[in-house]
């Protein structure tokens, strides 16, 4: 069984999207993050980061003690190797799903998501900012655009790991400013992730938790930006 500590964001469907094409059994625990639920101390044994998404793997390989982790690339890659499946055991193509991997988590994700601050969260407009991160997701976009002009996914001929980390950080391209119609290649990539079975399935099971979640709030605010290191 896996525990799943989940918020509905991009990050934290990543690990939906995996486990539901894994048919993996799982729970999901969520962690109100609006509400700093991050920051109870039973949530920080298992993420210290005060991050979600982590996990806990009750019934890990070699009958060993439950395993705990946090960082969404990680528990990708853990949950990958443990199955055998979404990650190429081909060593050239192994390499290229971790590259796309580590991209997304490096740099598509956190330049994403400084355009969500300033557009979306920010109290107060600062032009700069807003163009500055639309200009480099309009950039991380044209990337991911030119890797998909030659091959159905990012990795190549099959669906994995590299294509679950990227997918939701585009469901909000609108608010983003980006017109997915401008990236014919990255269009055609994103509808056919959408239509997978799996994708919807790990979408509805974050319905409930998304009715919950109002991140624009102030007091989310505060629990979300308002940190240091006290």
């Amino acid at each position: 069984m896996i525990e799943l500590y989940y918020w509905p964001t991009p990050n934290g469907h990543k690990i939906t999207l995996l486990l539901e094409e894994l048919g993996l059994p799982y729970i999901i625990k969520p962690v109100n993050i609006g509400k700093g639920e991050q920051f109870h101390p039973s949530f920080l044994s298992i993420a210290p980061n005060n991050r979600i998404p982590a996990i806990v793997d009750t019934q890990p390989a070699h009958g060993s003690a439950p395993l705990s982790l946090f960082e969404s690339g990680a528990i990708l890659l853990y949950l990958a190797e443990k199955t055998g499946r979404y990650l190429s055991s081909d060593p050239g193509v192994r390499a290229d799903t971790l590259q796309w991997l580590f991209w997304q988590v490096g740099g598509l994700g956190p330049m994403l998501g400084q355009n969500h601050h300033f557009n979306r969260y920010a109290t107060e407009t600062i032009p700069y900012a807003i163009k500055r991160y639309v200009n480099e997701t309009r950039r991380l976009y044209g990337v991911l655009d030119q890797r998909l002009a030659d091959r159905p996914y990012i990795a190549g001929e099959n669906y994995s790991i590299a294509d679950m980390a990227c997918y939701p950080w585009l469901i909000s391209h609108e608010a983003q400013g980006m017109r997915l119609e401008n990236f014919p290649n990255l269009w055609r990539w994103f509808e056919g992730i959408a239509a997978r079975p799996a994708t919807q399935r790990a979408y509805v099971r974050g319905e409930p938790y998304q009715k919950l979640s109002d991140l624009g709030s102030e007091q989310a605010r505060r629990f979300l930006f308002g940190q240091n290191a006290a």
